[in-house]
């Protein structure tokens, strides 16, 4: 059986509705991963279920604020709070919110400036 490997580009408003059905489906967290783009950032957030993984990708703006996934999986919350640290995305309700406090940096948001 071959294994599918996807990446979804997802609106906002999918978002969460998504995420919840992964829970509900059986489906694991693995990662979350930031980037930064020119007026904002590229969220992806890695979900699998046995040898299958599928990546929601979302697309924001500096300005918006992302829901918290870690209501639907706790364990989420590290990963959210390296984002919103070290990139300076707004992530709301972080179950576990270390307000930037997670990493000992030399300056807020190292990775928000574009290299």
């Amino acid at each position: 059986m071959e294994s599918a490997n996807t990446i979804e580009p997802i609106t906002m408003a999918e978002f969460m509705p998504q995420v919840i059905r992964f829970k509900m489906d059986g489906w694991r967290v693995v990662q979350l991963c930031a980037a930064r783009l020119p007026d904002g950032y590229e969220l992806s957030y890695s979900f699998a279920k046995g040898y299958d993984m599928r990546t929601l990708r979302l697309t924001i703006g500096t300005d918006d604020t992302v829901p918290s996934i870690t209501q639907v999986y706790p364990g989420a919350f590290l990963q959210e709070n390296e984002a919103a640290e070290l990139f300076g995305v707004k992530i709301e309700s972080i179950q576990g919110d270390y307000h930037d406090k997670l990493y000992r940096i030399a300056r807020p948001t190292p990775f928000k400036e574009k290299g």
